[in-house]
């Protein structure tokens, strides 16, 4: 009993290691401008990995006390929270597997269109008092003002590998026919494209395209690349804990097993 309990609290201390990659995916996702406006994914991934630390803690202790009740508590949270993982891993794929931008020529980086995204995501985000506040958070970061201080130069601008973010929100959509100045300052053509967005674009550093619809979608795309780069470590994440929750059920059917052999021998030896 003694070594497969040692065997189970090792096997929960792996489980609670492994919980780190699931809280610092949160952290990572909190620490992004973006994300941080939002505030759809951060939260959950973080809070799931404090229950998982929590629970792999549980099995920990229950394994090396021996604390039985302890261990079948911990058994039972950690499949529920496996689930859980599963389902968020799912469900991230889901709303990242649809939508994209476009190139634009004798340009660098793409521009990027509402259109294909999926349906859940655009709500969270182009709803009208959703966007208010979004917008305001957007307006408040220095992801517009970096581009001043990267590039002086129409070429330099129109080769850089700027964000999707900064595409959409910072700049006018080149089919508005706007001439360069800056990366955030920009001469209206004599005769403005019907678009909206040509028409919504404003040289006001606070504006700028921040009310654009292609703003949201540049949004959108810097969501589905960060939370595509989170699923990746979560599913890498789910696997190794499907593998250690597992190898811990083995672990914990043998010291079972061992313990009612061990009781069945004390009992032969009184008789």
């Amino acid at each position: 009993m003694a070594l497969s309990s040692n065997i189970i609290g090792a096997v929960n201390f792996v489980a609670m290691l492994l919980s780190i990659p699931v809280i610092f995916a949160g952290i990572m996702l909190a620490n992004k401008a973006d994300n941080s406006c939002v505030k759809i994914l951060q939260f959950p991934v973080i809070i799931l990995g404090v229950l998982i630390l929590v629970a792999a803690l549980a099995g920990f202790v229950g394994g090396f006390w021996r604390i039985q009740w302890l261990l079948i508590g911990y058994m039972m949270a950690m499949l529920v929270l496996i689930v859980l993982l599963a389902c968020l891993v799912v469900f991230i794929y889901m709303v990242t597997s649809r939508g994209g931008g476009h190139p634009v020529p004798s340009r660098n980086y793409w521009e990027y269109n509402l259109d294909g995204y999926s349906g859940w995501l655009r709500q969270r985000v182009t709803r009208s008092y959703k966007w208010d506040r979004i917008r305001s958070c957007l307006s408040s970061t220095s992801i517009c003002a970096e581009l001043n201080q990267s590039y002086r130069s129409a070429q330099d601008f129109f080769n850089a590998p700027i964000t999707p973010l900064q595409s959409g929100c910072c700049k006018p959509p080149t089919e508005c026919g706007y001439t360069f100045v800056n990366p955030t300052y920009w001469i209206s053509p004599i005769n403005n494209a019907a678009d909206t967005d040509c028409v919504q674009w404003s040289n006001d550093q606070t504006q700028l395209c921040y009310s654009c619809d292609s703003c949201k979608a540049g949004l959108l795309a810097n969501l589905k690349k960060e939370w595509i780069k989170v699923d990746m470590i979560l599913i890498i994440t789910l696997a190794a804990f499907i593998a250690v929750y597992v190898f811990g059920c083995c672990a914990f059917r043998k010291a079972k097993t061992e313990d009612l052999f061990r009781k069945y021998k004390q009992g032969n030896a009184y008789t």
